[in-house]
């Protein structure tokens, strides 16, 4: 008789059974597990469609069959499309699997273009010269394929000319018409007008 966690003197034979239990729960604790699919001893339908490593059609039989010729190659049984009836499953390198999807996740990732919100601020007083070469950055920046925050502030007694401010941005919007559309329309938010644009969508 020996003393158990809770000091109570329990037989040998109970102690080595809970150590046996917990070996076998820190084994599987190594199991790789998926939210999005399940694996090996996951699969625990009657019956499933099996797919082979080389895309070979190896008919419907257990999951426990199906996971026996996965072990005898090396390899994982992955449930692919669980609504199928019955699921189809297929042997697979899992590991490999994972690691190639990561891989082009994050080469979409890379190559997908984060759109930016870029700012052009023009005045109530802006001369033709200023306009335009606020005009050219903005262009630069569509081209990008970023949007644009035109905004107009008011100072002082601009305040009670908010038309003023409209007519600007609409001037600033026909001049972007052939590449740039509004997104937001012009709105007076405290003392700035803004206006949104965006990248004309080709068709």
């Amino acid at each position: 008789m020996i003393l158990c966690e809770v000091g109570i003197s329990c037989p040998r034979f109970f102690i080595a059974e809970k150590l046996q239990k917990e070996a076998v729960h820190f084994r599987r604790c190594f199991n790789i597990s998926s939210k999005e699919q399940q694996i090996n001893e996951e699969i625990r339908d009657k019956e499933i469609r099996v797919i082979s490593n080389d895309g070979e059609q190896l008919g419907i039989m257990s999951a426990a069959e199906a996971l026996k010729i996965a072990e005898s190659k090396n390899l994982d049984l992955v449930k692919i499309a669980p609504a199928a009836k019955p699921p189809v499953c297929k042997i697979m390198d899992y590991g490999k699997f994972r690691f190639e999807k990561a891989k082009r996740e994050k080469e979409a990732r890379k190559n997908q273009k984060i759109v930016e919100i870029k700012e052009v601020r023009l005045s109530l007083n802006i001369d033709t010269h200023d306009f335009e070469t606020k005009i050219n950055h903005a262009r630069k920046f569509i081209s990008s394929g970023d949007k644009v925050k035109v905004s107009i502030r008011f100072r002082g007694r601009e305040m009670a000319h908010p038309e003023l401010g409209l007519t600007i941005m609409n001037r600033c919007a026909e001049a972007m018409a052939d590449c740039a559309s509004v997104e937001k329309p012009a709105k007076l938010e405290g003392r700035q007008m803004l206006m949104f644009l965006a990248p004309k969508s080709s068709k």
